[in-house]
């Protein structure tokens, strides 16, 4: 028998139905009205209550948006029966054209970060050779699995390097109540052929690259030095802890190096000490000036 959980959203007027398992691949589906919901007979029986505003469908839950003419507690459980009732008797929840893609098993793993905050999930194959992060679903042009992931409430940033997406995640949730969710939705929305990142924008970001090539040949030789060692050096590091650090300035009198940090780095308790006492040292010994220091802009 199937049997629904609720849960509160941070909308008052939306519940969610959640399923122990997933009930769409990897696409969200969206429903003003019943002529809308063709595509599911479960929503359509849904918009028979007069109270049903709008119902999604995504990963392993349902959301209803309701009118105000009701409260959720006077009508929350019949709902969650009529839900539970529908799929026992077989009914189809959402109607998916075959894929035409051919499947491809891959695996996913979590791995713990520095950042508590923050969780890398290690996939079989490569994803990306240019590093990306995602502040919020605006943002989200180049990467629909990224636009997808940040649906989850828990979602707070996402960063995208070579074969591993780097999870960061605000404290409503702990690791242990949605890693799994998290690990068995990627693992789906890349084996059913869904993009990770879009080509024709990685395009674009590779021009910028090329640009970055000439601002790097107009820097004086302490930037271009700065710059080599963390790529050479720092890089490698972070990115096994699931993020990444950038260049952004050098200011020859202050002789202070600003950078940026990305993914598991950002907001990490840890990343102060490290920009300190690891690649603070490293430039000052490498470069051979005492007076160095090394500042995050986005810490």
């Amino acid at each position: 028998m199937t049997k629904v959980t609720i849960k509160e959203t941070q909308n008052p007027t939306i519940l969610k139905f959640e399923f122990e398992d997933f009930i769409t691949q990897n696409e969200s589906f969206e429903f003003k009205n019943i002529d809308d919901a063709k595509s599911s007979p479960l929503a359509q029986q849904l918009f028979y209550l007069p109270f049903v505003k709008t119902v999604y469908i995504s990963g392993n839950f349902i959301a209803i948006e309701k009118y105000n003419i009701v409260e959720w507690e006077d009508v929350k459980d019949a709902v969650a029966e009529q839900i539970n009732s529908f799929v026992d008797n077989g009914g189809t929840i959402i109607t998916i054209e075959e894929n035409k893609t051919k499947k491809q098993p891959i695996t996913v793993y979590g791995e713990t970060t520095p950042n508590p905050a923050a969780l890398k999930f290690v996939v079989s194959r490569m994803l990306t050779k240019n590093a990306i992060e995602f502040k919020n679903i605006d943002d989200t042009a180049a990467s629909p699995l990224a636009k997808e992931l940040f649906k989850f409430s828990y979602v707070k940033e996402i960063f995208i390097d070579e074969n591993y997406i780097s999870v960061t995640k605000y404290e409503i949730n702990n690791w242990d109540e949605i890693t799994l969710e998290l690990r068995s939705f990627i693992k789906q929305f890349i084996e059913n052929g869904g993009v990770v990142l879009d080509e024709s924008v990685i395009v674009a970001a590779e021009k910028q690259e090329k640009s970055k090539t000439q601002e790097f040949d107009n820097l004086d030789v302490t930037s271009q030095q700065i710059i080599n060692i963390l790529e050479e050096y720092v890089k490698p590091a972070v990115a096994a802890d699931g993020g990444n650090i950038v260049f952004d300035s050098y200011n020859e009198e202050d002789k202070i190096v600003k950078v940026i940090l990305q993914g598991a780095c950002s907001g990490c308790p840890s990343s102060t000490f490290t920009l300190k006492s690891g690649i603070e040292n490293m430039l000052k010994s490498m470069l051979n000036d005492e007076k160095i220091q090394v500042e995050a802009v986005n810490a």
